[in-house]
């Protein structure tokens, strides 16, 4: 049975700034800012959140089908999910538009100053849930607001079980249309800082929110993550990683984890061990889709976290 991933499909164009932003932005200039940034590094990948939970779902064996909406740059990105074996059936191209594109300039601090071009991801609501066949489970990513509300409600609808991630797209929905998503989802994944959002805009408490659907998932970034599922917390450590390269893409990489063990009915800790894991492999790459992994390196990764994490509680 396959995984849907409605959401985004991306270029992303990476420069980096061999200076500080603090120091050619002026505070007391900003009314007449005009700056230039030199930026002799730069990289271009494939990423969005769609393409990126299903690259690492496939890693996984997982059978992601993304459903997402693309324009008519589309081909080299086209190229890159065909050699690695990703679906293209529900990939619909958007004529006279472009790909998704973010364009991120980071300084020495890690600081980024991000511009975001929607492009054809806007059309996503083109796409229908009802079109795809043979779903054990989906998820709605960030991606066209009217897309996540037609997505989410045919999934409903459909009796699919689906998780909501509402990420970057968090701010284009108000308090009573995100409580609308919570009564709809089984799942809630979101972040530390999103989920302060989400209670603030929804008054609830993350207890509250959790007893809405079957777990709420909360990243907490160095600090592993929560898995508030069964009346409980799970709290799920941090897996280490080889090497603290790029973190662009790493919360994608953790709910394909999530969702390769959810359609395999694992238990909570099972689950939130392998997100941590892809997490962790993820993290030590940069890029969002340039880790390879084989099948048997993921599962030496997952298993001797296991068996670390068991030897420290037992200590």
């Amino acid at each position: 049975m396959q995984t849907l991933i409605c959401g985004s499909i991306a270029f992303d164009t990476i420069m980096v700034f061999q200076d500080q932003f603090k120091n050619h932005i002026l505070p007391d200039q900003i009314h007449k800012l005009s700056v230039a940034f030199f930026v002799p590094e730069l990289r271009k990948n494939f990423g969005g959140t769609a393409g990126n939970i299903a690259y690492n779902l496939q890693l996984l064996e997982g059978e992601p089908l993304i459903m997402a909406t693309v324009g008519e740059d589309f081909a080299p990105y086209q190229t890159w999910m065909e050699q690695n074996k990703l679906s293209l059936q529900h990939v619909k191209t958007i004529p006279n538009t472009y790909t998704a594109q973010a364009y991120i300039t980071t300084d020495l601090d890690d600081n980024q100053i991000t511009a975001f071009h929607p492009g054809a991801m806007m059309e996503a609501h083109q796409n229908s849930v009802n079109e795809a066949q043979d779903i054990a489970l989906a998820i709605i990513a960030p991606d066209g607001r009217d897309a996540m509300f037609q997505h989410a409600q045919e999934c409903f609808d459909a009796k699919i079980p689906f998780m909501f991630d509402p990420g970057q797209g968090l701010p284009m929905f108000n308090g009573e249309e995100l409580m609308q998503f919570i009564e709809m989802a089984t799942y809630l994944a979101v972040n530390d800082y999103e989920a302060q959002v989400l209670q603030d805009k929804t008054g609830l408490t993350l207890e509250q929110i959790a007893s809405k659907v079957e777990a709420l998932i909360v990243t907490l970034g160095a600090e592993g993550s929560h898995i508030y599922a069964d009346g409980q917390r799970h709290e799920i450590p941090c897996v280490k990683a080889k090497e603290l390269i790029d973190p662009t893409g790493c919360g994608d990489a953790y709910r394909a984890g999530l969702l390769y063990g959810i359609v395999r009915k694992w238990d909570w800790l099972a689950c939130g061990r392998l997100a941590a894991t892809m997490g962790a492999i993820k993290i030590a790459s940069s890029g969002a889709q340039n880790h390879k992994p084989t099948r048997e390196e993921i599962e030496n990764i997952y298993s001797s976290a296991l068996i670390k994490e068991v030897s420290r509680q037992i200590k």
